[in-house]
């Protein structure tokens, strides 16, 4: 093997090797693919973390942690002789095909579209959706929530449950109609907090939370990354608070509330400058 570019072959050589019984890695060798499964999430969310900071070189490294999850549960599959990683990279190609017929009329990676016009792209999407609704069919999911995965993170997967309820005609009419059902379920919310039952309260929270997803959905916007882009927005204003509060030789928390909402608009106001700087 080459030692000065590495490749693919090497990796899953590198993992039979960590797998081996009578000399590979203890840890490796007792893991099974329920035991990695957190470690995996851990290692796409520091991917994510990565590409929304810009950090190119960190994404490449992270990118390489991710592909060695993927090559460590097809390792685990071979030895159970359940699939291995070619059979892997077979049903994401084959899959691909039959989801780009607008790129590949012949369900081929050789096949090429001779000199059509592009398909428009809200065709492609719904072209898209009825191809993994025949996926779906295939593999007996009968249901159009079926395959709706639990470990989704709540907001995304309240997003991807109400794309899937479109498809059954369960749907806002237009952006204006969810504006409307925001505004009602934020009067019920509000009548809630009036009586003194709990779980009250709760739910019409959890349905002013799942209305605004809708809200995004509508819009085109992801609602799970907007509300990392306002983790950082909000991180971004606490930690200059903190500094501006530290510039005039106290702490934040030591402050008065009339102090700390002064600090809190010089925080906005200089951030505001920044971003249109």
């Amino acid at each position: 093997m080459a030692d000065d570019r590495y490749e693919l072959r090497d990796l899953r050589y590198l993992m039979k090797r960590l797998r081996d019984p009578h000399d590979g890695c203890p840890w490796d060798l007792k893991q099974t693919a329920q035991t990695i499964v957190p470690y995996t999430l851990e290692e796409v969310c520091e991917l994510v973390d990565a590409l929304e900071r810009g950090d190119d070189r960190g994404a490449r490294d992270e990118l390489g942690d991710v592909l060695f999850q993927v090559v460590f549960y097809a390792q685990l599959a071979e030895e159970r002789e359940l699939y291995d990683f070619d059979d892997v990279i077979h049903g994401i190609v084959a899959k691909l095909l039959r989801r780009h017929p607008h790129v590949f009329p012949d369900g081929t990676l050789l096949s090429r579209r001779a000199g059509a016009e592009h398909a428009q792209e809200r065709d492609i999407k719904e072209r898209w959706e009825d191809i993994k609704q025949q996926e779906r069919n295939a593999r007996r999911q009968t249901h159009a929530l079926d395959d709706v995965p639990l470990s989704l993170p709540a907001l995304s997967r309240a997003q991807k449950l109400q794309k899937r309820a479109t498809r059954l005609g369960l749907d806002w009419t237009s952006v204006t109609d969810v504006v409307a059902a925001l505004k009602n379920e934020t009067q019920e919310f509000e009548d809630a907090l009036s009586t003194p039952a709990v779980e009250g309260v709760a739910d019409e929270l959890g349905d002013l939370l799942f209305t605004c997803v809708n809200l995004a959905r509508k819009l085109d916007l992801d609602a799970e990354q907007l509300l990392r882009q306002s983790n950082h927005k909000f991180e971004t204003r606490v930690r200059l608070c903190t500094d501006l509060a530290s510039e005039q030789g106290t702490a934040l928390e030591a402050m008065s509330e009339q102090e700390r909402d002064a600090i809190w608009r010089e925080a906005k106001r200089q951030l505001g400058s920044q971003s249109k700087s």
